[in-house]
């Protein structure tokens, strides 16, 4: 057979071809221009070969296809560069739609984007019924939508309800529920999946279209109708002028969602039109900055099997059932025996959420969290994580204990917020041993680890660290052993900002609304609350000593009473079922913008220290910390990255 760069081509039964994709220039499949365009030879090919039917799979173990060169995007001179581009992809699948034999997508593990517009593009999908498989179109996050005729195919096969709602949350999907809303049609077990395609090849039924009654919407007066109240949805999670893909996307179908030829036709002209403005250029390098971190760990420098967790309050609990969801076994060592059987009815009521009725599944992770009152678990342990109170004698008291029990290969963690590693160190055998791994609350929701090194800790152990994080699925920054680290020195000054202006008078709602006004996930005020004002005054105070800063009365007495935010029922807020209760609050006659603008430059000013002390090595991993550990709105590209658009920071 024909030899290609990008794909290999097997025989399978009764004339069956198999097209496996390989991309060469990597472990992962992705639709480089490169691939595209000789996809259009192979095309060719197997058009003379007139095979019984194709199955197109991937011959990487990491999936099928992880979308299209994200690199790409960032070397597009302009619109008519994108809309080329666009057009050559959309050439590619429309050519596989109109192949004279039955086609079918061969899905083991993720499918992504242009994957699944690829798949879309073929008569039939089977897909691995496994955790690794997830379906979905994630292009709303890098600030665009499918563009390679995703839009149309999946309208075509969904309906508008569910397609449009996968595009525009960008969710993914696993086997069992895409096969359920009909993206799929079949889930099977990995043993049968390459039977499983070649049997719809054989024996091909109907192909999967949703009910007329859903396919009526793409009509007009309703797709106005429709369309106006996905509006209103969208409104609720992004503003248009932070995030206009969402909005162009609704746009799109409204005006030409009864017309597949026309809908395609603009479709592309679409996506090149965001692809080349400010926010997807921004949410394109934060995708980068995500992998960047992604790729600076070695997984293969250590294997975990069992981690041992030491402290059952929210932060341990939540760390410990972070890693049995992983996969791994974890023993949870607390002497409170009623702080473990909370962390474990906590855990279980996640598990519960997540799994959705899927209660055997739950129940594997509660299986793997096993409750250690007596600390038994230390011994045999690959990976020791101390998440106690933030007591520096109580750690040092906690780290001679644990030191002589653990094995000496073991790594030696502890989940500090703010106190210095070489200080916490004092008193063991072995200081260098020492890694912090600083994990933010919610556990299961921030993405980012801070993997904490002092100038003793040994350059192994970091890697090793680094490794854990990847093993568990966080992304790790390596940050230095200094005042707050990294996330909470850049939050602290920010967050007590803000308190500073309600002491003058600005009301809290106010205050809030300027920074979700400029793009921030939660404003200050409520973060406060959600962090717990206990836990901002003790990182306050550390800081105070080492940077200068003042604490504000009004948090000192707000603690001093018990009002300590969300946990504990009022704070700056007060709360009822863990939801805020509204308040009427004084009119503020000041300018919205003069406040953001302090708040930012708080924020922003910490951040140019922190780069200018070697906190992180680099601005880019700076940003990285900042935007995967507060939320800092991603479509502004990093602090750093957004004062340099300002004029305001030189190139690093």
């Amino acid at each position: 057979m024909t030899e290609f760069k990008h794909f290999r081509i097997e025989r399978g039964q009764q004339g069956i071809l198999w097209l496996l994709l390989d991309y060469e220039q990597g472990e992962t499949n992705i639709l480089s221009s490169g691939l595209l365009d000789e996809f259009n030879a192979v095309l060719d090919y197997l058009t003379r070969m007139q095979p019984t039917g194709l199955a197109l799979g991937s011959a990487k173990k990491r999936g099928f296809i992880a979308g299209a060169d994200v690199k790409e995007f960032t070397r597009i001179s302009g619109f008519e560069d994108a809309h080329a581009m666009l057009c050559r992809g959309q050439q590619v699948m429309n050519r596989i739609e109109a192949l004279p034999f039955p086609t079918v997508a061969v899905i083991n593990g993720f499918c992504l984007g242009g994957g699944l517009e690829l798949a879309l593009a073929c008569n039939f999908r089977v897909a691995m019924d496994d955790r690794s498989t997830r379906i979905g179109f994630p292009e709303v996050k890098l600030g665009i939508h499918p563009g390679f005729g995703g839009t149309v195919r999946s309208i075509r096969v969904l309906g508008p309800l569910v397609a449009m709602n996968l595009m525009l949350t960008g969710r993914t999907v696993d086997a069992r529920k895409a096969q359920k809303i009909g993206l799929i049609d079949h889930a099977v077990p990995a043993r049968l999946l390459r039977k499983s395609a070649e049997e719809v090849i054989l024996h091909p039924a109907r192909e999967r279209r949703p009910r007329l009654w859903i396919k009526a919407l793409n009509r007009q007066p309703l797709r106005s109708v429709v369309s106006t109240q996905m509006i209103k949805q969208v409104a609720k999670e992004a503003k248009r002028e932070h995030y206009p893909a969402p909005y162009e996307l609704v746009e799109l179908w409204r005006r030409y969602g009864g017309n597949e030829k026309v809908l395609m036709d603009e479709e592309a002209k679409s996506v090149a039109r965001l692809s080349t403005n400010p926010t997807a250029r921004n949410l394109v390098r934060v995708f980068m900055l995500q992998d960047m971190l992604k790729s600076g760990a070695d997984k293969s420098l250590i294997c975990p099997a069992h981690v041992h967790v030491v402290g059952a309050g929210v932060m341990g609990g939540d760390i410990a059932a972070w890693c049995a969801l992983q996969g791994l076994k974890v023993t949870v060592q607390d002497t409170n025996r009623a702080g473990l059987a909370k962390a474990l009815q906590r855990a279980n009521k996640y598990l519960t959420r997540r799994f959705r009725g899927r209660k055997h599944l739950a129940n594997a992770v509660m299986d793997r969290l096993i409750p250690d009152e007596r600390g038994l678990g230390v011994g045999t342990a690959d990976v020791i994580i101390e998440a106690i109170f933030e007591d520096i004698g109580a750690k040092q008291s906690l780290y001679r204990e644990l030191e002589p029990k653990a094995r000496s290969d073991a790594l030696f963690a502890t989940n500090t917020s703010s106190i210095r590693l070489e200080n916490l160190s004092q008193g063991m055998r072995n200081p260098d041993r020492l890694v912090g791994l600083h994990f933010f609350n919610p556990v299961a929701k921030m993405p980012l680890v801070e993997v904490v090194r002092s100038p003793q800790t040994l350059p192994d152990v970091v890697e090793q660290a680094m490794a854990f994080a990847r093993h568990i699925d966080k992304l790790p920054v390596i940050v230095s052993s200094s005042p707050g680290f990294l996330v909470n020195r850049v939050l602290m000054p920010y967050l007590l900002e803000a308190v500073n202006m309600l002491e003058e008078g600005v009301p809290k709602t106010v205050v809030d609304h300027a920074a979700t006004d400029f793009g921030m996930p939660m404003g200050p005020i409520r973060l406060a609350d959600t962090i717990g004002l206990d836990v901002c005054l003790f990182v306050a105070g550390i800081l105070s000593r080492d940077l200068g800063l003042e604490v504000p009365e009004r948090l000192r007495q707000l603690v001093d009473k018990g009002s300590l935010g969300r946990k504990s029922g009022s704070g700056f807020y007060r709360y009822r079922n863990g939801e805020i209760v509204r308040e009427k609050e004084p009119a503020y006659p000041g300018e919205l913008a003069s406040i953001q603008a302090r708040l930012v430059k708080c924020l922003t000013d910490e951040a140019k220290a922190c780069l200018q002390e070697k906190v992180v090595e680099n601005s880019d991993l700076l940003d990285a910390g900042i935007i995967f550990g507060t939320g800092f709105a991603p479509f502004r590209g990093g602090p750093l990255h957004y004062l340099q658009g300002q004029g305001d920071l030189a190139q690093n």
